[in-house]
């Protein structure tokens, strides 16, 4: 879609910090993180929601968040990670798109540029 924010992202009209892409998703930090290492799975096809994805691309994006996950937890040592996929009103942004958000007991300090050399380094 023309104006969708992640199809241009996917398509690289819009900059992101870029932890993984291929040519079915973009694996970007959230530029508004509600944790360190609040990432996104997006599909670079465009998908509304859970509804409109086909099951390939799902399982595709789920065996990409397994990765994910192993980094971060190795990059930033947070007790739990969370996946979140919003659908509906919740989903502020009209692209199927897969959150993993680390959750700490003791919150690091990070800037979203730190936070990306550490997974660089692991990735």
């Amino acid at each position: 879609m023309k104006n969708c924010l992640f199809c241009n992202i996917g398509k690289d009209k819009i900059e992101s910090l870029c932890l993984y892409e291929d040519e079915i998703v973009k694996v970007i930090l959230d530029a508004f993180p509600n944790k360190p290492g609040h990432t996104l799975i997006i599909p670079k096809k465009h998908f509304k929601d859970l509804d409109d994805i086909d099951m390939e691309t799902l399982s595709y994006i789920l065996d990409k968040a397994k990765e994910v996950k192993k980094i971060l937890e190795k990059a930033l040592r947070p007790e739990s990670i969370v996946l979140i996929q919003n659908n509906g009103k919740a989903e502020v942004i009209k692209h199927f798109h897969l959150h993993l958000i680390p959750h700490y007991d003791n919150e690091p300090t990070l800037s979203r540029e730190e936070v990306f050399q550490k997974i660089k380094e692991i990735a």
